[in-house]
């Protein structure tokens, strides 16, 4: 699949980002099976804690429209440790598997030629959803 417009979406997002005290600057876009794109940045506090990273950020926005399924979402930042992508952290990987089946690939992107693949599954294991509380979701897929 070509995944160059999500990830063109996610450097879009990441411009919005305000993140003053890290200046780590993340963007995510969030394909909804309907074809539509969420896009999100992350905006820092001072108190860290309740900073909200751009891939909940895009999820949020996305379920207060009324999306509930989705089929992919890339991610993007102003940088990691030695070259390295930037994945989805743990809250985000639990927020995401509320929704998202684990087979949703997840782009991780440097730029639009600089990219891996992997499954939400991969990144969170043994994923805690709505199946394991004996409820059906859209992780239940």
């Amino acid at each position: 699949m070509d995944w160059t417009a999500l990830i063109e979406k996610a450097l879009e997002g990441m411009q919005h980002a305000y993140a003053p005290y890290s200046g780590f600057r993340v963007g995510a876009a969030l394909l909804a099976k309907s074809g539509k794109i969420y896009t999100g940045c992350n905006v820092e506090s001072c108190a860290y804690t309740p900073t909200c990273c751009a891939e909940r950020t895009a999820l949020v926005k996305a379920v207060s429209e009324g999306e509930r399924e989705f089929s992919g979402l890339a991610v993007v930042s102003s940088g990691g440790a030695d070259g390295e992508y930037t994945s989805p952290c743990g809250v985000c990987r639990q927020m995401l598997f509320e929704f998202c089946p684990p087979k949703m690939p997840v782009v991780l992107a440097k730029s639009k030629q600089h990219y891996r693949v992997v499954s939400l599954g991969e990144l969170l294991p043994l994923g805690f959803g709505p199946a394991q509380l004996g409820k059906e979701g859209p992780s239940c897929e």
